[in-house]
């Protein structure tokens, strides 16, 4: 009889529970919206593909959020990703921006579309009575082969 129940007592020992945490899943899950994060992220670039002329002047400061106005190079306009007509300019501007006058306004310009057509984006702007407008271009790479005299 002692032999038996020493025999139930290890079998008893062997199909314990143990309370333990298995992070598996939580590996998974994690693993899982790390992809997601890095397939998404390349995709919230801002708005139109627009080739930016290049400058050697210091960025803009300021604390309230721009309104962007991009113009690609078939010269249409898109305000913060969104295609309008130029004639629509005016009013989309004053309800974007509650008629608030001092709201900074950039342009972001394809450095092959028109001249004119930017300048009649940025005369369309003046006209309604926005006075903070700035052409956005990109940093020029600086070069360091020079001659030195």
């Amino acid at each position: 009889m002692g032999a038996s129940l020493n025999n139930i007592t290890n079998k008893r020992r062997r199909h314990q529970l143990t309370a333990e945490i298995n992070i598996t899943p939580l590996v998974d899950v994690m693993l899982v919206l790390l992809i997601i994060f890095m397939v998404t992220s390349p995709m919230l670039v801002a708005g139109i593909k627009v080739d930016l002329p290049e400058t050697n002047s210091a960025p803009i400061s300021g604390q309230d959020e721009p309104i962007s106005i991009d113009i690609d190079t078939s010269g249409n306009a898109y305000i913060q990703g969104n295609k309008i007509a130029i004639n629509e300019l005016e009013a989309k501007l004053k309800a974007i921006t509650k008629a608030k006058y001092d709201t900074r306004i950039f342009i972001r310009g394809d450095k092959n579309v028109d001249y004119g057509k930017v300048m009649h984006v940025v005369g369309t702007i003046n006209l309604a009575g926005f006075n903070k407008v700035a052409l956005i271009t990109a940093i020029k790479p600086t070069t360091s082969n020079k001659h030195k005299i």
